[in-house]
């Protein structure tokens, strides 16, 4: 069951829970099974039983990274750092080669710590297993343009909007790195359609680069 499927299912939870906790209970050592239940169970905002379901999986199978990264999540939501990065690097651990997102989560971890060169060194390593995640090159180009390394800010802001051009973040990101390489006309291109797609743009960033402009 994927999170698409889980997505279109949203309506009738209650009864998916049920056709799964029925499931859980005729196959006690199916990993599928829990890790299906917990995501229902984050979806249905049932978190004290998501976090049963996922700590069952990877009492079944102490290889299975997903539910790992998936409890990391829930962890990383409630603001307990410490928790969602051991989740995450035992998903790397086990499975480092399918472990994009955990590394990704590893630099929203670190991000949040304020350990900006370890955030960017697990961004790295997320876009080594998996070039193709749009929001790790958002992430990066802030923790990038944060430390004043312009140029790769800019390059990863590009690829970013590259992979999302629909994206309001990505285009605002855009913007922003445009504006600090001296590209004020295209930044505000980039600030307009970030705009158009709903971001709320910062205003001193907006009066700065008319400033610019002007």
């Amino acid at each position: 069951m994927s999170e698409d499927t889980l997505e279109a299912l949203s309506e009738d939870l209650p009864t998916v829970i049920a056709e799964m906790e029925k499931k859980c209970k005729q196959a006690p050592d199916n990993v599928v099974a829990f890790h299906h239940l917990g995501l229902v169970y984050m979806k249905a905002g049932r978190i004290d039983d998501a976090i049963e379901a996922l700590e069952k999986c990877i009492e079944i199978d102490d290889q299975a990274n997903q539910p790992m990264i998936n409890l990391g999540a829930i962890y990383f939501g409630q603001g307990n750092l410490d928790k969602a990065q051991e989740l995450n690097e035992m998903a790397i651990k086990v499975q480092p080669d399918t472990s994009a997102q955990a590394y990704a989560n590893l630099g929203l971890i670190w991000q949040q710590r304020n350990e900006l060169d370890k955030s960017i060194a697990a961004y790295d390593k997320a876009i080594q297993y998996d070039p193709n995640l749009a929001t790790v090159w958002m992430n990066l180009t802030s923790v990038l343009t944060m430390k004043g390394e312009d140029d790769r800010a800019l390059k990863s802001a590009t690829k970013a909007t590259e992979l999302e051009p629909d994206s309001a973040l990505a285009q605002n990101n855009l913007a922003v790195a445009l504006f600090f390489s001296g590209d004020y006309a295209t930044a505000k291109n980039h600030m307009e359609k970030a705009k158009e797609l709903g971001y709320s743009v910062d205003p001193n960033f907006e009066s700065s680069l008319e400033e610019k402009l002007a």
